[in-house]
């Protein structure tokens, strides 16, 4: 084997054996996604997601609207992925001798299952034949506001915000599942729906969050032919997404959509664009078919994209909107520590950590080579949601410890230079 394939299969190898890069690897083969939505769908700290990307190496990459995608090289590695989880298992054959008796019972067993499970299904062709389709879809979609504290307000959210017309489909409530996020220490509720009319089958997948809602995303099959409470085909882009703001702000009822809202209607033009007003900044990415709106709040120059309302759009349909500006607040904007000092701060800091390596209090590390990544990304302190500007800095150690240690996270805050989180971690 040649050194290029060698070092095809160690890029490979080193991505797939940790669960949280299979996961990621999986969820970017559906669609590309930015950082937040990522760290949202795998539930792992920031720092731990920076790292997890950046040893991801050439499997993807970051695209000029911040979103991350697989490279074909990555395409390939999930192709390689599936057909190692979806080989089906062999058991040996095993050879049972049966007396005749036990030949008398099974195939008794087995005539009686057969009978039960033929009158089964003439019952349900029976009662199928004496109901019509309209009444079937009707009394089936009512299991959208059978389960849960925030079912109806799914339903609302997608016919009245995302313009599905419920009445096409036969919806089922796949998932409702409430859960405490000790990341965020908030009550999580996750409610995932299949619509289903004719060939075509839809997946809707929403959450609230102390129930508020916070993410909305709709998939399609390939095939799939979406049915629509409103014609879409004659409406610009930008109108869509005016359109699509403006029944969000009637569905929420929050101030804050008023200034996305006023912001959004000062664009007069598709395509690629920037504007600010205030403390809001909107960012519009438009590629073919696909179009991103992304408001976030800035100040002093930083900017807490984590406290942002975010649409995707595809065609003129409402692929995703995912809401995490009411969630989080503003706790500092400081920025007290520039990247060059970020980066010293580190390198200072690990001198002293004494870090369990197999077992061993271990010491003494150092870090003379380049960082390996460094971002601003604001980040809560503690338990509170308020947003804190931190910088993330990954260092590579100067030696390879045992368990293929060779790298180090290292999380400091801007405003008062605190170190906050620390990882040592094998690449």
């Amino acid at each position: 084997m040649d050194g290029s394939e060698e070092e095809i299969y160690s890029i490979m190898f080193t991505s797939l054996k940790h669960p949280a890069r299979r996961k990621i690897l999986r969820m970017l083969n559906d669609k590309p996604m930015t950082f937040m939505e990522i760290a949202d769908h795998i539930g792992v700290s920031s720092s731990n997601l920076t790292y997890h990307l950046e040893t991801l190496g050439e499997l993807i990459y970051k695209m000029e609207n911040g979103r991350y995608k697989l490279s074909s090289f990555g395409t390939a590695t999930v192709s390689a992925m599936k057909g190692v989880e979806e080989a089906p298992e062999i058991e040996p054959k095993r050879h049972i001798k049966l007396t005749f008796k036990w030949k008398t019972i099974f195939a008794v067993l087995l005539v009686t299952i057969i009978l039960f499970a033929a009158f089964i299904a003439l019952q349900f062709i029976t009662i199928n034949q004496l109901s019509g389709d309209k009444s079937r879809i009707e009394a089936q979609n009512q299991q959208l506001l059978a389960w849960g504290v925030n079912t109806n307000k799914a339903v609302g959210l997608l016919q009245d915000v995302a313009q599905i017309d419920t009445s096409k489909y036969v919806v089922k409530l796949l998932d409702n599942t409430l859960q405490h996020r000790n990341d965020i220490d908030v009550a999580e509720e996750v409610i995932k729906y299949s619509l289903a009319s004719g060939q075509s089958t839809l997946d809707a997948e929403f959450r609230f969050r102390d129930n508020h809602f916070s993410f909305y995303e709709l998939r399609l099959n390939y095939d799939s032919q979406l049915y629509t409470k409103a014609q879409v085909n004659g409406i610009g882009i930008l109108q869509t997404a005016k359109n699509t703001i403006d029944a969000y702000k009637t569905y929420s009822g929050d101030e804050y959509i008023d200034e996305m809202s006023r912001l959004l209607d000062t664009v007069n033009q598709t395509g690629n664009t920037v504007v600010t007003a205030g403390n809001m900044k909107l960012q519009i990415t438009i590629k073919g078919e696909s179009a991103e709106f992304f408001w976030m709040y800035t100040e002093n120059g930083i900017e807490f994209n984590a406290k942002c309302l975010r649409m995707v759009f595809q065609g003129r349909i409402l692929l995703s909107l995912m809401d995490g500006y009411f969630f989080f607040t503003v706790g500092s904007t400081e920025l007290n520590l520039n990247e060059q000092q970020a980066v010293a701060a580190a390198r200072d800091y690990i001198k002293t950590l004494t870090w369990d390596i197999d077992g061993e209090k271990t010491s003494g590390f150092s870090s003379n080579g380049a960082p390996v990544y460094i971002e601003l990304f604001p980040h809560p302190r503690g338990n509170s949601l308020a947003l804190v500007p931190y910088w993330y800095v990954v260092l590579p150690l100067d030696k390879t410890y045992p368990g293929g240690i060779n790298r180090v996270v290292v999380g400091i805050f801007a405003d008062n230079g605190e170190t906050a989180d620390v990882q040592m971690l094998s690449g």
